[in-house]
């Protein structure tokens, strides 16, 4: 019987609370505006009805809030701000003072309305994460290839992935050769070559050559279903972050009830109770925090912070560490052209495409610039591109320079600059460095690709391509290129006619701005981490240059999320800033997850509390100090709000103040509070 009860009142309840969500903050503001005409008739004695017009303000701004109080109160036993709130409208009314009740409940509707329009639902992500996961499969079978639903794979099927097709189980590749775009998982942005023995996650793309392979993993065992249920599990164990107005509210409901009971035992006046009630109506207390919260999200926009979650700000004053991801976020998260390095000259000098240069080290990124121009390989257009930002003129014959922080000191004087940002389309190549026509291209999977340039045959590519076709690498430049390998660069030689020339050396490039943002997070005691995907030495070459101290290479998307983990069990508060799929798990796990909003992906966005809209991370330590300078005015403003409920009473008590002066009196408060909030809107740090 008692189980039935129970049943009947969760029902009843929930429908009401879904009745109350009914139109969501378009009804709300409506009801908001249509209370605050209604306490304006009444104050100027407007009355076109036969009935009190504040009436209407309490009906339809008090009425929900009271209904809110009871049904925690029932349910829960969750005494918050709005069950005070509630007894001072009843005893309001209750005494005739319904002026009063309407003002102190339009006051209090507009801190709701803050605080539903501060704390934005957040988008859960995880529907464009499915979306990711591959829903048909190649099968080989005895009777020859079926196309099949990737779900129905089992361990030890064949199965067929052909270029630009994502991979739809994990398994081991059994013939053929291939790069693989691990970017959904590990956030590398450069793709991998894989081989027969090698492994392959599903979700990951498949860019060139077509392999077999015999899956290993399927269904929820596999890469993308592992991703996703990190993500949803990270999400289910965020804390919510209660309002500081509710964590006091039995502490106010108790000492003003004691208050007001206390007053109408001595004094006998029942409006001096009620009175009391009134002025302690947390309206400056509830207003605190939403208001701070509002003018700290307005300051973060201007800085280009979109603030998706409101108690995002409240979380991100207890951070002491951040993570960084370090691709596309510390990096720009494309492979650029950092050096160009040749053979001894008289190696060479006997190649007439060399030879006839002017220039031998601008002569062989020219030449191989015109090789992979016909390539569809990421770094192949990277090496296009970067030629063309270097020795590329606009339609003002003016040469880019909006990058210093690429070392092409070993180019001498090829040009004046390098553009990081990959954009060609608007630029023209000089006479001198035009591409040269090439012709028999060929794509060679996993090595690189070969072709002919004049009447000689070019081979660009690994270290793996040069011994297939028997030419010998020197010690002086297996040594230049060891140093470029050592410090997370990728190299591809370069050969004509058989005879190695020199190679190019490939690499992430830095933000400019990321070093001194990693200094001002260290001068405000913000420890730093670097989380990346990459390998060890990319990592520590990065991490090193930037003065991070902590640093953790070859992560994959469970391992981020363990670390946060694991902090935040010793009690550590972290911040995570990435804007790959593979960072979504850590975004949502972390006490705060800021994502690239720009170059990052949907999913890293969505699971984000804060994302960056233009990239630019120099502006992160303004933010945290920002959040920290909010939770110290909302704190301020507590205080204040708290002073004054007592000032009141103490003049409540005498019969100083009635219910309507009262009720001036504390709104009086909220308007001290508003405009201190207000202060943040154009604050900014040092």
């Amino acid at each position: 019987m008692e189980a039935a009860i129970r049943k009947l009142e969760t029902t009843v309840f929930n429908r009401i609370e879904h009745i109350l969500e009914l139109g969501g903050l378009k009804k709300d503001i409506l009801l908001l505006v249509i209370g605050g005409i209604a306490v304006l008739a009444s104050l100027f004695d407007i009355q076109p009805f036969p009935f009190d017009i504040a009436w209407l303000a309490i009906i339809l701004c008090g009425l929900p809030i009271m209904l809110e109080a009871v049904i925690g109160l029932i349910t829960e036993f969750d005494i918050k701000a709005d069950v005070l709130v509630s007894l001072a409208l009843v005893a309001a009314v209750a005494t005739g003072e319904i002026f009063a009740a309407a003002e102190v409940a339009f006051i209090m509707q507009i801190g709701a309305l803050l605080e539903e329009i501060t704390v934005a639902k957040a988008r859960a992500g995880i529907e464009k994460l499915v979306n990711l996961t591959p829903q048909e499969a190649r099968l080989l079978t005895p009777s020859g290839e079926q196309v099949v639903p990737a779900e129905t794979v089992a361990i030890g099927d064949i199965i067929r992935v052909l270029p630009g097709e994502t991979v739809p189980v994990d398994g081991e590749i059994i013939s053929g050769e291939t790069s693989i775009n691990q970017a959904v998982l590990t956030g590398e942005s450069l793709p991998i070559d894989k081989t027969v023995g090698d492994t392959v996650a599903s979700g990951t793309v498949n860019q060139f050559g077509a392999f077999d392979m015999r899956a290993t993993k399927v269904g929820e065992d596999s890469s993308i279903q592992r991703m996703i249920r990190l993500v949803q599990s990270a999400d289910a164990g965020k804390a919510k972050i209660v309002g500081l107005a509710d964590r006091w509210a039995t502490w106010v409901v108790v000492i003003a009830l004691v208050s007001a009971i206390g007053t109408w035992a001595v004094t006998g006046e029942i409006l001096r109770a009620v009175t009391i009630l009134v002025v302690f109506c947390p309206c400056a207390l509830v207003l605190a925090t939403p208001t701070a919260i509002m003018a700290a999200i307005g300051n973060a926009t201007k800085h280009g912070f979109l603030v998706r979650k409101g108690d995002a700000l409240e979380r991100l004053a207890s951070v002491t560490k951040v993570t960084f991801d370090k691709t596309g976020t510390l990096t720009y998260g494309t492979p650029q052209v950092v050096a160009v390095e040749m053979v001894e000259n008289k190696a060479v000098s006997a190649n007439n495409l060399l030879s006839r240069s002017r220039n031998p080290i601008q002569a062989i990124f020219q030449i191989t610039a015109s090789l992979e121009a016909m390539s569809e390989h990421p770094l192949g257009k990277a090496i296009v591109a970067s030629y063309k930002n270097m020795f590329g003129k606009d339609m003002k014959n003016s040469v880019t320079n909006d990058s210093k922080n690429i070392n092409f000191s070993n180019l001498g004087n090829l040009g004046n600059g390098v553009s990081n940002s990959n954009k060609v389309s608007h630029t023209t190549l000089s006479e001198d460095a035009a591409l040269f026509p090439c012709r028999d291209f060929r794509l060679l999977a996993g090595r690189g690709a070969t072709g002919v340039i004049g009447e000689q045959r070019i081979l660009a590519g690994n270290e793996r391509l040069m011994a297939e076709q028997g030419i010998a690498i020197c010690e002086d430049i297996e040594a230049r290129a060891q140093h470029y390998l050592d410090i997370g660069s990728t190299i591809v030689y370069m050969a004509i006619a058989n005879t190695l020339v020199g190679f190019i050396a490939l690499a992430d490039t830095v933000r400019p701005e990321s070093a001194l943002m990693i200094e001002r997070l260290h001068r405000i005691g913000v420890q730093t981490v670097l989380l990346t995907g990459d390998n060890e030495n990319s990592a520590y070459t990065i991490g090193s240059q930037l003065g991070i101290r902590e640093i953790i290479s070859n992560c994959m998307p469970e391992d981020k999320l363990n670390y946060i983990a694991q902090r935040q069990e010793t009690g550590q508060a972290l911040a995570m800033i990435g804007d790959g799929i593979n960072d979504a798990p850590a975004l949502k796990k972390s006490t705060v997850g800021i994502a690239m909003g720009g170059v990052g992906s949907d999913i890293a966005v969505d699971a984000a509390d804060i994302a960056l809209v233009d990239d630019e991370v120099k502006e992160l330590p303004h933010l945290i100090a920002l959040s920290k300078r909010m939770m110290s005015t909302i704190k301020w403003n507590l205080a204040f709000a708290m002073i004054l409920n007592f000032i009141a009473i103490g003049l409540s008590f005498p019969g100083i103040l009635n219910p309507v002066t009262g009720a001036l009196v504390h709104n009086a408060g909220s308007v001290l509070v508003i405009i201190n909030s207000a202060l943040l809107l154009k604050w900014r740090s040092t």
